[in-house]
């Protein structure tokens, strides 16, 4: 049954697609971020839809799209270096037959990202982008949500409607996503246009706010916990009641502490006693080795790289006797082929030196671009008081990313690429606007009457 309605969906936008080739892209963005193949039992699973809707964007563009005032930003060049770099990594690949499954999605998000800025050339297809990534990771995060509120959750415990725990169904990264977001959705709650926000789209936006804030509580993940934190920091610089908003958070954060599960807490206090932790001290012997093998391979060892890692590590574990005093037992611990848990460790580690420094200063260059467009048009003239509000929504979510990115090996998530995608966009979208004001044709002096 869920394979036939998932089949009608695409073919019901496939079916518009043929007149509005944007929805190509919609349906993309959709299927790359949710992954429904991974919910059906027959029919998708076996279709490699992603790719058919990566096929059919690029030829309804080039085929049906206004391609008038084309830009290309220095960003797009950019990802497609990635790209290339990374097809010359994989191909000297230390585990070559494992590098290619990982290359197989890694150059289609790269690609799309890339291409997709080519189609923003309207504030209404942004808007479309953003609604249908926030709209696809909420059918993931309403659930969780709603399971949060029912059982607690739980780290490795909350199933997200699949047993498979990776993509956007592995807990810190849809913590992550699931935070970064949140001032997305509240940009809609005052700018959306395509669902204009009355008092049901508030009360949606509202709800789905919440089930963002369980994410975390539910998955007990720490990075989440960092997230929330970080996303109450940066969302104090665009309050105009600064004092106000801090006591608000204040009086939210003692009001929940009572009503979070016991299985979130204690798994938030690990965050001070990391050593005792096998989690967080796995990837410090990773990382060490990280830096180690990059020492002796600058280019980096390709996709999958840490499969050779060989890491010895110390655990660290206090207990008490119960009358005060405490004994502290250190054993050391050997493993190999432990993942990276790390963006920044995952590029080094994999695509080198020049790969770390070109992802960097992609998501860098994203953060900065937003920056100027927030001052920019922060006294807007009239009919854009939006754009400097969005411009902080994506820039607090790409902040927000690299933060999550620090104990996750996300680095090539789809998700983020669409996120990119949406902020070159919005920039080549107002650039070209304000070339369309500056220009002004010259009329012709009409003559001197007698």
């Amino acid at each position: 049954m869920r394979d036939l309605v998932f089949v009608a969906f695409l073919l019901a936008f496939f079916g518009m697609g043929f007149r509005k080739p944007f929805l190509f892209v919609l349906v993309y963005a959709y299927i790359d971020i949710v992954s429904p193949q991974r919910l059906t039992y027959l029919l998708l699973n076996s279709v490699p839809i992603s790719l058919i809707a990566v096929g059919l964007s690029v030829l309804g563009w080039l085929a049906i799209d206004d391609k008038k005032d084309v830009r290309v930003a220095p960003r797009q060049l950019m990802i497609v270096l990635l790209l290339a770099y990374c097809f010359y990594t994989t191909k000297n690949a230390d585990f070559k037959v494992e590098a290619l499954d990982k290359w197989d999605w890694v150059w289609k998000a790269l690609a799309f990202a890339a291409f997709l800025p080519l189609t923003l050339r309207t504030k209404l297809r942004i808007e479309s982008l953003l609604l249908f990534m926030i709209l696809s990771a909420a059918s993931i995060i309403i659930v969780g949500g709603i399971k949060t509120l029912g059982s607690g959750g739980g780290y490795g415990e909350l199933n997200l409607m699949v047993a498979n725990n990776s993509g956007l169904y592995e807990g810190s990264t849809i913590s992550t996503v699931a935070i970064a977001i949140v001032p997305l959705i509240i940009w809609f709650m005052r700018f959306g246009t395509i669902f204009p926000p009355d008092w049901k789209v508030k009360a949606f936006c509202v709800a789905l706010i919440f089930a963002c804030l369980l994410i975390p509580i539910g998955t007990s993940t720490r990075t989440g916990l960092l997230c929330i934190g970080l996303v109450a920091l940066l969302m104090l610089r665009d309050t105009k009641r600064k004092f106000v908003y801090l006591a608000a958070l204040g009086c939210v954060g003692l009001v929940a502490v009572p009503f979070l599960p016991s299985a979130f807490t204690e798994r938030m206090g690990t965050i001070k006693t990391y050593k005792a932790d096998a989690s967080a001290s796995t990837r410090l012997a990773v990382w060490q080795w990280t830096i180690d093998y990059a020492k002796t391979h600058p280019m980096g060892g390709g996709f999958e790289a840490y499969r050779q890692n060989h890491i010895r590590y110390e655990k660290v574990a206090v207990e008490s006797d119960g009358a005060g005093q405490a004994t502290v037992d250190r054993s050391l611990e050997v493993d190999k082929a432990r993942a990276y848990h790390s963006a920044y460790f995952e590029m080094l580690g994999e695509q080198g030196y020049p790969g770390l420094a070109l992802w960097l200063t992609i998501n860098l260059l994203g953060i900065f671009r937003m920056e100027v467009l927030r001052q920019r048009y922060k006294k807007p003239e009239p009919g854009q008081e939006w754009v400097a509000p969005l411009a902080s929504a994506l820039q607090t979510a790409h902040i927000v990313y690299m933060l999550g990115a620090t104990f996750i090996a996300i680095a090539f998530q789809p998700f983020v690429y669409m996120l990119i995608g949406a902020q070159i966009g919005l920039d080549t979208y107002m650039a070209r606007k304000r070339e369309e004001a500056r220009w002004r044709p010259l009329r012709k002096a009409r003559p001197a009457l007698a």
